[in-house]
């Protein structure tokens, strides 16, 4: 037996696997999604297409995933720099902090945040308390709350794809900037930035992804009035036992995240040489 056999031997428990848990639904979704009463059909996807309501859902998803993805690498590049420079106890302490909340269920934090940003919760309080807003004030089913939740749920998977990235670049390349007259800043933009863009693509693409097909913390904290298509084709599953316009539903979310992600990763590329 050659080695190449061998190796094939050793992959193939692994794609068969692969195919049954991945490939096997993933077709099964596109048989319902083209499945109609006399044949395959488009009319789901011209009824999700031709509906407003649908069509702002759709739009919806994919603001709020941007924002996410802004916001959770606004605050994780500060956050993977400083754990990147410090020393390897205190990186892995901060490691530990990042990860801990991986470990509680994603129920149980959307529920804390539910009692945070409630109309009598801490935040809306502090508000009331300076004035600052009214006494209805509640930030609970808005978007800005499903942004809030899932930042914190999805933070760490931008951190850690970073840090990933910014242990192997050398800190004498940032010295030897800041050695020919850059500022810090400066010299953080001009050399760790960019050195930390495969990092940065691929903590972009993991908070998207996930934040696109996530379902709970979305569901609780923006309620009937914020939904998501991933809401939505839970709804049309369970309440209305629409299964083949769910699975168109799961078809376009899963086509518009590719058509949102391809143009992303050839930019990235081109900047990162």
């Amino acid at each position: 037996m050659t080695d190449r056999q061998e190796n094939l031997l050793l992959v193939l428990p692994g794609l068969l696997l692969l195919a049954v848990a991945f490939f096997v639904p993933i077709a099964q979704m596109l048989v319902l999604a083209f499945q109609g009463p006399e044949g395959p059909t488009l009319d789901h996807f011209r009824r999700f297409l031709g509906d407003e309501f649908y069509l702002g859902v759709l739009w919806r998803t994919v603001k709020l995933s941007t924002l996410i993805t802004f916001w959770c690498l606004i605050i994780g590049f500060p956050l993977a720099y400083i754990m990147a420079r410090v020393g390897p106890r205190a990186r892995l302490w901060l490691v530990v902090m990042v990860i801990l909340p991986l470990m509680t269920s994603v129920v149980i934090r959307t529920f804390g945040w539910m009692v945070v940003l409630s109309r009598s919760g801490l935040i809306p309080s502090t508000l009331r308390d300076f004035g600052l807003v009214g006494r209805s004030f509640s930030l609970m089913h808005t978007e800005a709350a499903i942004v809030i939740g899932m930042v914190q749920v999805l933070l760490p998977f931008m951190a850690l794809s970073i840090l990933g990235v910014m242990l192997r670049i050398d800190p004498r390349l940032e010295e030897a900037a800041r050695t020919m007259g850059c500022g810090f800043l400066q010299a953080v933009r001009t050399v760790v930035f960019p050195l930390a863009v495969p990092g940065i693509v691929a903590g972009s693409l993991l908070v998207f992804t996930l934040s696109a097909s996530s379902f709970i913390t979305p569901n609780l904290l923006g309620g009937p009035r914020v939904q998501v298509l991933a809401a939505s084709i839970y709804r049309q599953v369970t309440q209305t036992l629409d299964w083949n316009f769910a699975a168109a539903q799961a078809v376009i979310l899963f086509a518009g995240v590719l058509l949102v992600l391809i143009p992303y990763i050839r930019l990235a590329r081109r900047a990162d040489g």
